[in-house]
């Protein structure tokens, strides 16, 4: 079930003459989109906080709700290292699944949507951490940009990433395309443009990042077979994870509601 909310306009702080019409607008959506999910959040609420341009919105949105006492009681877990920075800036009272193993919400942007609202997820690095809370999760509200919809996973023909141990990550790269040979994989470890060194997750593991020519089929079969490979620590797909998906776009914001 999918329900369409039209686009409004919501005033930035700051604004740049030498920005392009097309970009402001879609980071406008997105401010939209994000601010949306949030208001699925009440107070008392343990939420996860996202990583990523759009999830950014949501983190800033909530500390601001914060700020003016609409919400209150509330307990961030984030997903990385940067959303743990940015939580704190903006006043959000942080803890983590030890000491609450349920979350109520979590908030978060994908890379790749497939029509059963399966994920991909990772390209930005945080995909270990991300699972972990959102799998703890009673919602999870997924925030992305009408690209991101895709008619299977690895559709986009970008990355499908898997956060592997350093030890021997040729041997397992190896193995992944392997293992997905009759996709067309190619299996490439993640490599910081700054650098040119291994791009190193907040775990302190590496990124496989897989490109598919064709489907792989059946999802959980695959994400089985990745995880039981040894070197493998956890990979980019979100399965059956999502409950709503708010997607923005030229027509406005969409929330697409998992059917159950």
């Amino acid at each position: 079930m999918a329900t369409t909310y039209a686009p409004h306009f919501i005033p930035s702080e700051t604004t740049s003459s030498t920005s392009t019409p097309i970009k402001m607008a879609q980071d406008e959506l997105k401010k939209i989109a994000a601010y949306k999910a949030v208001e699925f959040i009440k107070s008392g609420m343990v939420v996860g906080l996202g990583t990523g341009s759009t999830a950014k919105h949501a983190v800033d949105r909530i500390g601001e709700l914060i700020q003016q006492g609409v919400l209150t009681d509330i307990v961030g877990i984030p997903t990385s290292k940067k959303t743990h920075e940015q939580a704190l800036s903006v006043h959000i009272p942080l803890s983590d699944l030890d000491t609450h193993p349920v979350v109520d919400l979590a908030i978060d942007g994908a890379d790749e949507v497939d029509p059963d609202l399966n994920l991909v997820k990772g390209r930005g690095g945080s995909l270990l951490r991300e699972k972990m809370i959102e799998f703890a999760s009673k919602e999870f509200v997924v925030i992305v940009d009408e690209t991101k919809l895709v008619d299977y996973i690895g559709g986009s023909g970008l990355a499908m990433p898997v956060e592997v141990v350093p030890f021997c990550w040729k041997f397992t790269a190896h193995k992944l395309e392997l293992l997905f040979k009759e996709s067309g994989c190619v299996a490439k470890l993640r490599i910081c443009p700054e650098t040119g060194d291994p791009f190193v997750t907040d775990n302190s593991n590496y990124t496989i990042d897989l490109f598919f020519k064709k489907s792989i089929g059946d999802l959980k079969a695959a994400g089985d077979a990745i995880l039981r490979l040894p070197g493998v620590v956890e990979h980019g797909m979100f399965i059956d994870m999502a409950t709503a998906v708010i997607v923005a776009g030229d027509g406005g914001v969409t929330v697409k509601n998992k059917e159950r």
